[in-house]
């Protein structure tokens, strides 16, 4: 099983990097009866809430970015296989010069890191959202999940220690590459958009978690948003924004194959390959 697919976006390569996936219950979407959730499965001729945990590399003016880094083995059997997609790529841990992270949430940030807590990419220069660094760095939180992700979120800070960098708004990430922020994810909950040659890429970061799901129906959020009225507007204006402008899309949760585009579809969006 091919666990990449790429796209050029002028010169600039995009590589999208399989990690693994999970099945989602019908309780992680609050704001959804179970029958609505099945009514859309069945549309969109699934027989379960599938999700992908993707990362991405891009490669420009020789440089090699690692956008968000997977869940390592946190998430069980079925993910974890950042490595092997990674080699599948022709890509070796030396060769990253750069990571983004669009956001702190364990299954982005655990494969940078070894159970130990050591950084995995050693030459790696780190950039991550100010706000998201700050919300993870010097939040209080009552929540004992949360506090174990800020933990986690904690250890790999530390782990790339001076190594790490904070950007805000549209900020370069490395040339032709540009973080997009997309808020209630998480507060600083970022995407990134890649531009050459008159050709444009954006990722949605966890904008859709569930893609049969959150694209048929954007009203429907997930229990992982912080700001779940801020995430659902940020989705909103996002998918149409990407449908309007006709750009290449993909995101931290899209199925494989997990490059395309967004055309409009009843209420909802769908997502076309090939």
């Amino acid at each position: 099983m091919s666990r990449t697919s790429r796209i050029s976006v002028g010169s600039i390569e995009v590589i999208s990097l399989t990690d693994g996936g999970a099945e989602f219950g019908a309780e992680l979407f609050p704001n959804a009866t179970e029958d609505e959730l099945n009514t859309l499965i069945a549309a969109a001729g699934a027989e379960k809430i599938e999700t992908n945990f993707n990362a991405f590399i891009v490669r420009n003016a020789g440089r090699t970015l690692l956008v968000d880094a997977g869940p390592r083995d946190m998430f069980g059997p079925t993910a974890g296989f950042l490595s092997d997609a990674m080699a599948e790529a022709g890509v070796a841990p030396e060769d990253v010069t750069d990571i983004f992270f669009t956001h702190l949430h364990p299954d982005h940030i655990a494969g940078a890191i070894t159970a130990e807590g050591a950084a995995v990419f050693d030459k790696a220069e780190v950039k991550v959202s100010d706000i998201d660094h700050d919300f993870w760095k010097n939040g209080d939180f009552s929540d004992e999940t949360l506090q174990q992700w800020a933990g986690l979120a904690n250890m790999t800070l530390n782990a790339y220690g001076e190594r790490v960098s904070t950007i805000s708004g549209e900020a370069e990430i490395i040339p032709g590459v540009t973080m997009q922020m997309m808020p209630g994810h998480t507060p600083g909950h970022a995407g990134f958009r890649v531009d050459d040659g008159g050709q444009g890429f954006i990722h949605l970061g966890d904008m859709v978690h569930a893609e049969k799901i959150q694209l048929a129906n954007p009203e429907i959020s997930i229990a992982f948003d912080i700001d779940a009225d801020t995430a659902r507007a940020t989705r909103k204006a996002g998918l149409d924004m990407v449908a309007t402008d006709g750009l290449a899309c993909s995101g931290g949760h899209m199925l494989r194959p997990t490059l395309g585009r967004l055309e409009r579809s009843g209420d909802g969006y769908r997502f076309v390959t090939g």
